[in-house]
């Protein structure tokens, strides 16, 4: 056998496996092969939506399930034996896994990424790859653990025997978090975007821990009822009846599989703790407070729990004075484990300061580029008196009839100080028509306003805006907000993705974070957002992907320049330390300004009954009934200001996660230039390919699928036009075109009767459909070609299957003849 002959899968399967095996690793545990650890990123263009090529590594060899310890990158054996090297580095990197190794079945190059080799690289023959227990005493070695800390390290992961596997970044939080307990930290803190899965993440953490018996009580605490309500009946189910929710409140619950659940609750009505449960889930709220009574986490001995998650840790407990820091401070001997999408960092507020620098992070830009997270598109609306701002006439009068102060009112004023009655509208409008051109007025949205009053007023324009389908349902449009019960009673419903109402949702801030917004497609800003940290939490409530209602991508309509955070370096970059205090000062971060808080509330209500409500603080500036300038006073309502849209703009992600403004021509014509240099490259490979469809398939596995650009671009026009006229601005012809001209030029006059009729069928049915394959003899079996005879027929008009295919390569080379 010439190994030269053989393919790659063959090298792996009669080489590089064998060795494997015989250096002692097990096939069925703990060797993955063709491991794919990314989804591909989804590229958006106008209606083009595709999935570029998803990350696949030919081999992950694993110590323990979810333990990955060395990848091999395999390449057939006409390339030399280091050739997948550099390849097999690069996703080791992603993967975070130590020890690389690139083979094309004649032996390894090894590469130890530890720096604690005596060579980096080391060339080693097939019977000489190391031992699974060698490579671990390196790992082992290397991440300074203990025996006492190897046996943390190894406990199983959870396994509910349905295959579904965590995804790699999951991996390396779950594998970085128990490392970090392992060699004793205690204060643990995980940044990972929203929709990345986080409470799958802590719930396989608390698993080993708890499990393995390191951690034997364990306190999960949450900010918002639905998420420990959520938490409980899906992800944490395994933990069935050790767990219990800090309550009194009995409550049934529907699980992600549609079956229903009553919670076990720890408390009973007059509030005394059950403390025979291992697992306790809570609300902040529900369990302190600013008053003694309120703190009922001191029911628990400061020994109780040995492990407390922290879930959306950048919010009060980033704080060290807040309430909520009263919990963490009570149980300080516990070891404590932040989650957080969003940390955060200001000049005040620091939760790196109490938790240390991240031991692992993940961004929404490595999610939307892995193809895990839905990009977005941002479309900008200018509107004039924004743009130009507002100067009233002299003696303009508001609509009580009171004089107008006479200043210059811009972006930062209206809806807060001043109210346009007519931009309200304006907005309404262009969202609405917006959704009227998408051809998906159905599509969930929010509407984030400055605050309830506006989003009032922004509920009643889209009613009045939608009239049509708000007669056909009321709950089309709704507000949702921190003082409207009825609107609140409907959140369940607005982020539940078999639930079609509500639609329209205005809020200012509720809305903002911890919500499952899973089918959220268009995100409108009508206010600004200062923090990046809601910023961040905002952009959050649209990015997962939902295969189900192919939702891929979500858009973001921005009417006060919020998006404009996007330019900032740190948008997405790591977290970053802020609070610097000077010689004299305390090295504790300062309590933040009640102005500077994302929305959410610290405390639970003063009534004594600390149940399970949260307190919803929904970020509004009160109105106060004193006459004189806006500072002082409610808002000032002004009638008949007419106010227009000057500008727009749609922008879209780039490669490198920046937002360009591009159109969908330009982004083709810029990608296919990037795969043909040339016109003369391109024909070159056009007509050397036997398969006109391969090369089709190979563009848009980089995301540029022709028939949708086709739709968009330059309908009857087959690959090759579209290629030649968008990316080499050639003149195109259309598909029934080309087929005249070959038609013209009578090429089928040396065939028989029969094969000239298939050919003519073919000819046809290129101009009709665009088909490229035609040398496909399954297009034999259908209409009209089944009705000339059946395929054998049809192939021996041409004197066998070679006669046929070159007959078909002959005619598609006629059908190009003007441009090759």
């Amino acid at each position: 056998m010439n190994k030269k002959h053989l393919s790659e899968r063959d090298i792996c399967t009669k080489y590089i496996t064998p060795a494997l095996v015989d250096a002692g690793w097990d096939k069925l545990t703990q060797i993955r092969e063709e491991v794919s650890f990314t989804k591909g990123r989804i590229i958006v263009r106008g209606k083009l939506v595709a999935r570029g090529k998803g990350k696949r590594a030919d081999y992950v060899l694993y110590y323990k399930p979810n333990i990955p310890i060395a990848l091999i990158e395999a390449k057939d054996n006409k390339r030399g034996i280091g050739e997948g090297l550099q390849q097999g580095l690069e996703y080791a990197e992603v993967l975070s896994i130590p020890f690389v190794f690139s083979s094309n079945g004649d032996g390894f190059v090894f590469h130890d990424r530890t720096g604690q080799a005596i060579e980096t690289e080391t060339n080693l023959s097939l019977d000489e790859f190391p031992s699974p227990g060698e490579l671990w005493q390196r790992y082992a070695k290397w991440k300074g653990l203990t025996s006492a800390g190897e046996d943390l390290v190894l406990q199983d992961y959870y396994d509910d025997g349905s295959g579904k596997q965590p995804r790699y970044y999951q991996v390396n939080a779950i594998n970085s978090t128990m490392e970090a307990i392992a060699k004793g930290q205690d204060r643990i803190l995980l940044v990972m975007a929203t929709g990345t899965g986080k409470t799958y993440t802590a719930f396989q953490i608390i698993w080993r821990l708890w499990k393995g018996g390191h951690k034997k009580r364990v306190l999960f605490l949450a900010d918002r009822n639905v998420l420990v309500d959520q938490t409980m009946v899906n992800d944490f189910r395994p933990f069935g009846a050790a767990m219990a929710k800090l309550s009194a409140n009995a409550k049934t619950i529907e699980r992600d599989d549609g079956t229903s659940i009553d919670l076990t609750i720890a408390m009973d009505k007059k509030r005394r703790v059950d403390t025979a449960y291992e697992i306790y889930l809570g609300l902040y709220q529900a369990i302190t407070g600013p008053e003694e009574r309120q703190k009922l986490f001191k029911e628990f001995s400061p020994g109780f729990f040995d492990l407390i998650v922290i879930d959306e840790c950048h919010r009060g407990s980033a704080a060290e004075d807040s309430a909520w820091r009263d919990i963490l401070n009570h149980f300080s001997g516990a070891t404590q484990i932040g989650l957080t999408a969003t940390p955060k960092e200001t000049e005040y507020a620091s939760n790196i300061h109490y938790f240390g620098e991240p031991v692992y992070s993940y961004t929404l830009k490595q999610g939307i580029r892995d193809g895990f997270l839905a990009p977005y598109k941002v479309i900008k609306v200018h509107i004039d008196r924004d743009v130009q701002g507002y100067r009233p006439e002299k003696g303009q009068l508001d609509r009580e009839g009171n004089e107008v102060a006479d200043r210059i009112y811009n972006t930062k004023d209206f809806d807060r100080n001043i109210v346009l009655d007519d931009r309200t509208k304006v907005v309404a409008r262009k969202v609405t028509q917006f959704l009227k051109e998408s051809g998906d007025r159905y599509q969930k949205t929010i509407v984030f306003c400055v605050d309830q009053e506006h989003a009032a007023r922004m509920r009643q324009a889209l009613v009045n805006e939608n009239a049509d389908l708000v007669a056909e349902n009321s709950r089309y449009v709704m507000r949702i907000t921190g003082n409207d019960p009825e609107g609140q009673a409907q959140l369940g419903n607005f982020i539940d993705p078999e639930s079609r109402y509500p639609v329209l949702v205005t809020t200012s801030r509720l809305l903002s974070t911890g919500v499952d917004a899973q089918t959220c497609r268009l995100i409108v800003l009508d206010r600004e957002v200062g923090s990046m940290t809601e910023f961040k939490q905002i952009v959050g409530r649209g990015t997962r992907v939902h295969e189900d209602t192919r939702k891929y991508y979500f858009t973001l309509m921005d009417f006060r320049g919020a998006t404009n955070h996007f330019a900032d370096p740190d948008f997405d970059g790591e977290p970053v330390q802020i609070y610097e205090p000077g010689e004299d000062d305390p090295i504790v971060p300062p309590e933040p300004d009640p102005e500077d808080d994302d929305g959410s509330a610290d405390e639970n209500s003063d009534s004594g009954e600390a149940d399970d409500e949260e307190v919803i603080v929904d970020g509004e500036t009160p109105d106060i009934s004193i006459k004189g300038s806006p500072t002082k006073q409610g808002k000032i309502y002004v009638d008949g200001v007419q106010v227009a849209i000057v500008a727009e703009r749609v922008e879209y992600l780039d490669e490198s996660g920046k937002l360009v403004t591009e159109s969908l021509r330009d982004f083709t014509k810029r990608r296919l230039r990037k795969h043909f240099v040339s016109l003369d490259d391109f024909l070159s490979r056009w007509n050397s390919s036997d398969r006109k469809q391969a090369l089709v398939d190979e563009l848009e596995a980089e995301g540029l699928d022709l028939d949708v650009i086709a739709e968009e671009l330059g309908k009857g026009l087959d690959p090759f036009d579209l290629i030649c006229h968008i990316a080499f601005d050639r003149k195109p012809l259309t598909r029934r075109e080309r087929a005249a001209n070959v038609q013209k030029r009578d090429v089928f006059a040396k065939y028989r009767e029969q094969a000239r009729a298939v050919l003519t069928a073919l000819l046809e049915k290129y101009a009709d459909e665009g088909v490229l394959n035609l040398d496909d003899t399954n297009v034999l079996r259908i209409p009209p070609l089944n009705t000339l005879g059946t395929p054998v027929q049809l192939i021996n008009a041409f004197g066998g299957k070679a006669g046929f295919e070159d007959a078909v390569h002959a005619l598609q080379n006629e059908l190009y003849q003007d441009v090759a």
